[in-house]
């Protein structure tokens, strides 16, 4: 074309959650049974939405209503019980439904918040990475994702100095995103770690993203907090959703809580941007939103919530006696979400190892992919190869550890237990090749 249309940020869309399922089709095309571990979708691994949840979507559908528009910011009695829902927590920030702005799904609210940013203006994020926010901050920028430091041998907590530093020397950054619980380490953060990031926001006058889409996923012993609960006066963005603890991926229904919007006006207009923006759209879809209230304030909720945090619990539990004893990973046992994150130990990891692969076809396949990459790629596609099992390398979440990221969602027992006893003997097996 006589003018160059890409986007300068385009070259940092990755998602590698996804990108490795066209690697995985073309191995299941060649005759391997491929066992997915790459991505979050508690449905697909079998969790069946409780009788109840469903009861109220039947009723829902049999509602004119859910057929029509919705107010642009979302739902308005929604909105109303969600900020009730905000205002009774003990010491929390204060907000009106109009702080309260619906998208498509929290990977729609992403690449707004993002979007809407001045290109100049950065965000300070995790390392090790969620995709979905380290290459829409990256593409936003059009430079590559600035990032702190989450450390393995500390339980994946944010190095708080790390953080800091970053800060003090990068006049760009604006914003500090953090998750809690974390994709794709599980780790909780307790409320001093959170007030020490607040500090660093006030004294740099910055704002702060939360990632709450697992806020309710949290495991027995492990602190439940709501940014609304620790932000104190610094202006934050909360970003909730239905799709994990319904669970309901496939009705991407999210929304932005908007915390101490009149602490600043720069914010404030920025947050205007985010809803003028949506005016483009018209609405988000309206059906899940009219389901809110009606599942969130169901007295069977709480005990919903806590039973399947109990579940994620004891596969985590099942983890650890699983890798028990395995010298060369580090294997921290997450506070919530489901996700395992396991690390290489430094040196472990080489371009020589592999593991065998009866299928010759998948075996040549394998074989042309692996010299060109990372190590914990290379290894992760020899464990796709020679046993189908499918996980997300620790290097494609913007990281320099090497590893790899599997769910704790598989339903069936005994397939669980194969996917764990087989992670942990390949790593045993690819270590002594």
């Amino acid at each position: 074309m006589r003018r160059n249309i890409v986007h300068e940020g385009a070259k940092n869309l990755t998602y590698e959650i996804r990108e490795i399922v066209g690697v995985a089709r073309q191995v299941r095309a060649l005759g391997q049974t491929i066992t997915w571990e790459n991505i979050g979708d508690p449905i697909e691994k079998g969790e069946k939405l409780v009788p109840w949840i469903k009861d109220i979507m039947h009723e829902l559908m049999d509602s004119d209503a859910t057929y029509g528009y919705c107010d642009t910011a979302g739902v308005i009695e929604t909105r109303d019980f969600l900020a009730h829902q905000i205002n009774i927590r003990e010491d929390g920030v204060q907000v009106t439904p109009d702080d309260l702005l619906f998208f498509n799904g929290i990977g729609d609210a992403v690449a707004r918040v993002y979007g809407a940013l001045k290109r100049e203006a950065r965000i300070l994020g995790p390392s090790p990475a969620y995709s979905t926010h380290s290459s829409a901050e990256a593409a936003h920028s059009g430079y590559g994702h600035v990032t702190y430091q989450l450390d393995p041998y500390n339980g994946w907590m944010p190095d708080v100095d790390d953080i800091r530093n970053r800060v003090r020397y990068n006049d760009s950054i604006a914003g500090i995103l953090l998750l809690s619980p974390d994709n794709p380490t599980g780790a909780v953060y307790p409320k001093e770690v959170l007030s020490e990031i607040v500090k660093i926001a006030q004294e740099y006058d910055l704002f702060i993203i939360a990632d709450e889409i697992y806020s309710h996923i949290v495991y027995e012993g492990y602190p439940r907090l709501h940014m609304s609960q620790w932000i104190e006066d610094v202006p934050g963005l909360a970003m909730r959703g239905i799709s994990k603890e319904y669970p309901w991926p496939g009705a991407r229904c999210g929304w932005l809580e908007v915390l101490n919007r009149k602490k600043d006006d720069n914010f404030s207009q920025y947050f205007d941007s985010l809803l003028a923006a949506k005016r483009l759209e018209v609405c988000s879809t309206t059906l899940p939103q009219m389901s809110i209230p009606r599942v969130f304030g169901d007295e069977r909720y709480p005990e919903h919530l806590k039973t399947r945090a109990a579940v994620f619990h004891d596969r985590a539990e099942e983890v650890q006696q699983v890798f028990e004893g395995c010298d060369a990973v580090i294997v921290n046992k997450p506070g919530g979400a489901f996700y395992q994150t396991v690390m290489f130990k430094d040196g472990v990891l080489n371009n020589h190892q592999s593991l065998p692969i009866e299928n010759p076809q998948v075996r040549e396949r394998i074989e042309s992919l692996v010299p060109s990459v990372s190590p914990d790629k290379r290894f992760v596609y020899y464990l796709m190869g020679a046993t189908g099992i499918v996980v997300v390398p620790l290097t494609g979440f913007h990281c320099n550890h090497a590893g790899f990221r599997f769910t704790l969602l598989e339903t069936n027992d005994e397939k669980r237990a194969w996917i764990l006893k087989t992670l942990r003997d390949s790593i045993d097996a690819y270590i002594q090749s």
